[in-house]
């Protein structure tokens, strides 16, 4: 017997990043990456009621619903409740979703953004049982939810929502053995429940798509012909149990490159796994600050900060060059920031690294408290 998302092809169109002009979605090209996209085979859309403001899942109708037959194709959007402050707005979401896409029914619906003080939100809100009565009147085909937050975060919600049919979460070469991110363990989490998994953030923002010079020359030894982005996505679409891989492509060039290597996807060989792995150690050699994520140092915070996740954005920046405030911000949603550490030194004297916290937090604080 096979799992929900067997035969959905690995490689999904994420849709939180389509091109623009200016502030609008640029439709003609998103409708000619749908048409590329679907020619090849593909049919998973992984939208939400936030994305682009709303646009993102407008997009859908007008790229796709109202272009292809509906059996054609699967949608999937998602719900996120701690954007609104009632009840009735957070359950207002499904419809505002079916009119904008005009689908008629979402085929994978989720709960969106789990973790931390924002699971809170769904369980207030009843959220669990409403999406399970969504699924009994046909509005949605299968339940699930997306999660940023650790393996024993998925652990529980699994636990406690047996009805969940599959699980979304970030997963890429890079994290799968982050103590923050928790990659590895949050797939292991899922196996354990028997849950299918989409996959999300398999390039990482984009940084695995052009990383350090020392990943690239890795990749380019084993294979000249074959992107950066190929080798990222290719490692997420061989693992086991997963309904789709999906990706936040923003060009018709993108589309192209993905579609070429994932058209008739073969999955990672031994000798490319091994590939895989020297990648990783190259990027893991990059000096960071060697955090674990033991969060000794959240024990005894008088400011409750959230320090090893406040290092997990930074390290972000100083690794691959990228942007860290994306991350920054959404670590430090719900509690402190970095400018808020009062120097008590508490954090270094329980530190089993040594590292030198305050200095850090003052470092962050001058990038990206502002």
């Amino acid at each position: 017997m096979g799992y929900l998302g067997e035969n959905i092809p690995k490689l999904g169109f994420g849709l939180m990043r389509l091109p623009m002009i200016g502030k609008d979605v640029d439709i003609e090209q998103t409708k000619a990456m749908v048409d590329l996209f679907m020619s090849k085979g593909f049919s998973y859309f992984d939208s939400s009621w936030a994305y682009i403001g709303g646009q993102s899942e407008e997009a859908i109708k007008t790229a796709v619903v109202d272009r292809y037959p509906r059996e054609s194709f699967q949608i999937a959007t998602k719900c996120p409740v701690w954007l609104v402050k009632t009840e009735q707005e957070a359950k207002q979401m499904i419809y505002t979703s079916l009119a904008r896409t005009g689908a008629g029914y979402i085929d994978y619906y989720l709960l969106h953004n789990l973790g931390d003080a924002r699971t809170q939100v769904f369980d207030d809100f009843g959220m669990w049982d409403y999406v399970r009565e969504l699924k009994e009147k046909g509005l949605v085909r299968h339940i699930g939810f997306s999660i940023h937050d650790s393996a024993d975060a998925v652990d529980k919600a699994l636990t406690e929502h047996p009805e969940m049919e599959f699980v979304q979460f970030q997963l890429n070469y890079d994290d799968w053995e982050s103590p923050t991110i928790q990659a590895r363990k949050c797939y292991e989490a899922a196996l354990k429940h028997k849950k299918p998994v989409v996959v999300m953030e398999p390039v990482k923002g984009g940084l695995l798509a052009d990383p350090m010079d020392s990943v690239k020359k890795i990749f380019a030894a084993a294979d000249p012909s074959a992107s950066p982005a190929s080798w990222a996505i290719r490692f997420a679409a061989s693992l086991d149990n997963l309904i789709t891989v999906l990706s936040g492509m923003s060009t018709i060039e993108q589309m192209r490159d993905n579609v070429s290597y994932m058209e008739n996807f073969k999955p990672l060989d031994k000798r490319e796994r091994e590939v895989i792995e020297n990648a990783r150690k190259a990027i893991s050699e990059v000096p960071g600050i060697p955090c674990t994520a033991c969060e000794y140092c959240m024990e005894v915070c008088p400011k409750n900060l959230r320090i090893p996740h406040i290092f997990a954005a930074y390290n972000r920046q100083l690794v691959y060059g990228g942007d860290a405030k994306g991350r920054y911000g959404l670590e430090t949603r719900t509690s402190g920031k970095a400018s808020d550490c009062i120097a008590c030194g508490g954090c270094e004297r329980v530190c089993p690294q040594h590292i030198e916290i305050i200095r850090h937090m003052e470092a962050i604080a001058r990038d990206l408290d502002h």
